[in-house]
């Protein structure tokens, strides 16, 4: 495109702009080319930061970022457990202030596609509904029933409402220009059958009735009805179309940037060489909306990962990673890729692509019109050999795997797999902070009995009990064992069968042992020797939750903790069930009742000096206090030589560590070829998760208080506060 064309079409939108905001005749609409913002055809790209994964203070910061990258909108969804965590007692503060949130996208000039849903998946602890959703009586998730679309239409409409309160729809001059209702659905439909259409079509319906003045979408909806635009999340949608073609764009509302990565797997690493080829593949196959998803992951601080097994980092290999720093090359490819889109964006929006066969991997894509110029996209699909085309007379170069993208089909502007930045190399750097002095605290186990509200004959699902209140619960029981049962050279055995994601076991009051599941199986089992004398002995099961089930049909009816069968080996004439006798139970663990976490409760218990510190000790809570460190570096907890548990930093929730071993295979990685999260990993046989971020706006000057509660032993000597750094 000439650069006096170009001027032209940019005094255009600005005059759009002003029109709208001096006279708010602010209109979205779309037709089959693109959504049509104030009358004008716009090839949009976007990138999702959802804002409870950062702190209010890294916002601005991020979106600027943003559109420094070349991006015209920010993507988030919604997150209804952190919004309501009680039926009608709404939280919109801290890291959840949704209106601030959009506001600082409106302050940097950009869109907003505020993804209501309200169930978003994203790897978030329930999937973003509130548990206290699933007591509804009578109530079903996502299908056609009458107590959760009551539930749902009612928050739905008070986000709506939030945002035409503060005027920040498009049609009323603010920046969000497109919301989204329900979230990846059609995958689950076959599972609710006809009901599960019914319920789908309703919501349908109900948003639109919410009047907006702005287009919905529904992604991964093929049959969603209009005027609703269906569109593509994966890694690849040059695919996909929309249900109706000659009405709706085409519309990419997920193109993952890399992939989360879980407690016990490797992390995921997508090449940007790949993910900027399948960017320009879906371009030039006439797309017109790209939203990566992540362009900054974050953290998944407190409890708000799902899964479970979900890390507490949802850094996701973004662009901007999730301490909000550049990750190199990803972020600057891209840009350089959306530049190019840019300057192709009149033709591509005035004319369909013309296909044109260049040989057996290759083949070009142009678009061509007498008002919008031409602009035209070269591909070689070949995964290893580079070639050379002919296109209109002129020679080009092609490597492997890439697409080149001539703006005004002569000259290239940019090439996928042509990388000019060099890759940023991650530091851990110690700071000021000396070795921390910590006092401990121990969790009583012998207290837990008396301390229990609820015994009933047989095991409880955990959730019922502690309605996600806690990680924690005790499972507690007695079993009487008579002399004649133990027998000389027979040590009793103990097995247990859980459905909870980790499980520490006591037996008298010393750990038995304690078991583990992971993402593959899901589940526990338990079998070690059990420490039984003649009369009356203590079995006491602390099952541990990571996350709760964040997708699937029904996922809401799945349950977790101990459900046995719990069975004693080695005693009397063989073995004895037990899972059908009394249980006592007790949400949580005493240091949380106390709240010991936070300044005001940390004086509630007595805390050992470090000078009687003790190493590998279970259950134990440790404590110190530091000055922020010095610099502007975002800072990290190490917590290498810890085991599992939570760290907490002025009583915020930092989120779950565990120093569990990544198992996977990191043999390399080649951009070329169809990516999956397989393909290219790192961190085998090292801790999945090593550092936790410490967000600087959680520091006071000096006397800062770090909680650490640790499960199965650790040496918090070593635990340190590093920054990091990128070169």
């Amino acid at each position: 495109m000439a650069a006096s064309s170009a001027t032209k079409w940019v005094y255009l939108l600005f005059t759009s702009l002003i029109i709208c905001i001096e006279l708010t005749e602010c209109t979205v609409t779309y037709d089959k080319k693109s959504l049509i913002i104030n009358g004008h055809r716009r090839i949009l790209l976007s990138g999702s930061i959802h804002y409870p994964r950062s702190t209010p203070e890294m916002w601005e910061d991020l979106i600027q970022k943003a559109k420094d990258g070349g991006l015209d909108v920010i993507d988030t969804y919604v997150f209804w457990n952190g919004h309501e965590p009680s039926p009608g007692n709404y939280n919109f503060e801290g890291r959840y202030d949704l209106v601030r949130f959009v506001k600082l996208v409106q302050k940097a000039g950009m869109y907003m596609h505020l993804r209501i849903g309200p169930f978003v998946c994203a790897e978030w602890n329930f999937g973003g509904f509130p548990v206290w959703l699933k007591y509804v009586p009578g109530v079903s998730f996502r299908t056609d029933n009458e107590p959760f679309k009551m539930a749902m239409q009612k928050f739905t409409t008070k986000i709506v409402q939030m945002m035409k309160y503060e005027k920040l729809f498009e049609s009323q001059g603010g920046p969000i220009i497109l919301s989204q209702i329900e979230n990846e659905y059609g995958a689950d439909t076959q599972a609710y059958g006809a009901a599960g259409h019914a319920y789908m079509t309703w919501a349908a319906k109900m948003a639109v009735g919410l009047n907006t003045g702005v287009p919905w979408v529904m992604c991964k909806q093929d049959d969603a009805p209009d005027p609703i635009i269906n569109t593509c999340n994966g890694f690849y949608c040059d695919y996909f179309t929309p249900n109706n073609k000659e009405t709706k764009p085409t519309m990419w509302t997920e193109a993952w940037s890399g992939w989360f990565s879980d407690f016990g797997g490797p992390l995921p690493h997508r090449p940007v060489q790949d993910l900027a080829f399948a960017v320009a593949r879906f371009i030039q196959k006439g797309g017109s909306f790209t939203n990566y998803y992540m362009y900054h992951g974050g953290t998944n601080f407190g409890r708000t990962a799902g899964g479970p097994f979900i890390t507490t980092s949802y850094d996701y290999d973004a662009p901007i990673d999730e301490y909000g720093l550049l990750r190199q090359p990803k972020y600057d490819h891209l840009k350089a890729l959306h530049r190019a889109i840019k300057l192709s964006e009149r033709a591509i929006v005035s004319a369909d692509p013309a296909f044109i066969s260049l040989g057996s991997y290759e083949q070009a894509h142009v678009f061509s019109s007498k008002t919008g110029g031409c602009a035209a996209f070269l591909a070689n699909y070949h995964i290893n050999s580079s070639t050379t085309v002919r296109f209109r007379n002129k020679r080009y170069d092609l490597p492997p795997w890439s697409i080149s993208i001539l703006p005004d089909c002569k000259n290239v502007a940019f090439n996928t797999a042509q990388v000019g930045s060099k890759t940023s190399l991650v530091n851990w750097l110690p700071t000021n902070v000396n070795r921390l002095a910590w006092q401990t605290f121990s969790e009583d186990v012998s207290t837990v009995d008396s301390e229990s509200k609820m015994t009933v004959s047989g095991l409880l699902d955990q959730l019922s009990v502690t309605r996600d209140a806690s990680d924690y619960l005790w499972y507690s029981t007695s079993v009487a064992i008579n002399p004649s049962e133990l027998h000389r050279n027979v040590v009793p055995t103990l097995t247990v069968e859980s459905e909870g994601h980790a499980l520490h076991v006591f037996v008298n009051g010393e750990l038995a042992g304690s078991a583990f599941g992971n993402e593959e199986t899901k589940k526990v089992t338990f079998t070690g020797n059990a420490n039984l004398r003649a009369g009356m002995n203590k079995i006491q099961l602390l099952s541990v939750a990571v996350g709760l089930q964040n997708n699937g049909p029904r996922f809401e009816q799945w349950k977790t903790g101990v459900f046995g069968p719990v069975v004693l080996h080695g005693v009397g004439r063989g073995s004895r069930e037990i899972s059908h006798q009394k249980w006592s139970y007790q949400v949580g663990l005493k240091g949380e009742s106390k709240n010991i976490a936070s300044s005001m409760g940390v004086s509630s218990v007595d805390w050992t000096e470090s000078s009687l510190l003790q190493v590998h000790r279970p259950l134990t809570w440790y404590k110190a206090y530091f000055n922020a460190p010095q610099g502007v570096e975002p800072l990290a907890i190490d917590m290498k030589s810890m085991g599992k548990g939570q760290v907490w930093i002025n009583g915020q929730s930092i989120g779950r560590y565990w120093t569990v071993h990544a198992k996977g295979s990191c043999t390399g990685c080649n951009y070329a070829g169809t990516f999956r999260p397989a393909k290219c990993q790192t961190r085998c046989g090292k801790p999945t998760q090593r550092w936790y971020h410490v967000p600087r706006s959680w520091l006071k000057p000096t006397r800062n208080l770090i909680v650490v509660f640790e499960e199965i032993g650790g040496d918090a000597s070593t635990i340190s506060i590093v920054r990091r750094s990128l070169k």
